[in-house]
């Protein structure tokens, strides 16, 4: 019968889920996606095969829970982040700030690349993660428009362009010790580009 880690089933599958993605995060970054297999996360994790099949019948299935614990960690900590400025100058630039942060933390396939590695169904579900994070974004605009902190503008149009700004990694992907001027140069850009007043 096979180890149960944990004092029950439920704290089982949270340890099993716990420290595949673990390695899976380790691994998204030392090898990317296409090099990795599911018998050589189970062996890292120190999890049995058999087991990490029962929770992920492929590498897909892996790769999209994954995604969806960092999305719904990281949609958290956006929020209180967000929230704790009471301006929307500073909460735009705490959105930009964590942005590229989580960027340069978290190593994925970019959009098309990630696009091509998985099924359609699969990409739709990880795409889907991406909605709370421009609905606070859209939430932010607003709020500087109705305190007259940078003018009107299509949200539609604004929002597609911050976003494909923050999503670039050859921004965050070069010296670590130049991230910090990186990101900063970054939030000078977007407070410009929707014209918020100093």
């Amino acid at each position: 019968m096979p180890k149960i880690l944990g004092a029950s089933l439920e704290a089982h599958r949270r340890e099993v889920r716990t420290r595949v993605f673990e390695v899976l995060r380790a691994q998204l970054y030392e090898r990317g996606f296409d090099a990795i297999t599911l018998a050589g996360v189970a062996a890292a994790a120190g999890v049995g095969r058999t087991a990490l099949y029962n929770h992920f019948p492929d590498k897909e299935s892996l790769l999209v829970a994954f995604v969806e614990h960092e999305a719904a960690q990281y949609v958290t900590r956006l929020t209180d982040a967000v929230e704790a400025q009471a301006d929307p100058v500073d909460q735009l630039a705490t959105f930009v700030r964590l942005q590229l942060r989580v960027l340069a933390e978290f190593h994925m396939p970019p959009g098309t690349a990630l696009a091509s590695a998985l099924a359609p169904a699969a990409y739709r579900r990880i795409s889907a993660h991406a909605d709370p994070i421009t609905d606070r974004l859209r939430a932010i605009l607003a709020g500087g428009v109705d305190l007259g902190r940078w003018p009107a503008e299509d949200p539609d149009v604004l929002i597609p362009m911050i976003t494909a700004a923050l999503g670039n990694r050859t921004l965050v992907d070069g010296p670590p010790e130049q991230l910090d001027e990186i990101v900063e140069a970054a939030v000078r850009f977007v407070l410009r580009a929707v014209g918020a007043l100093a």
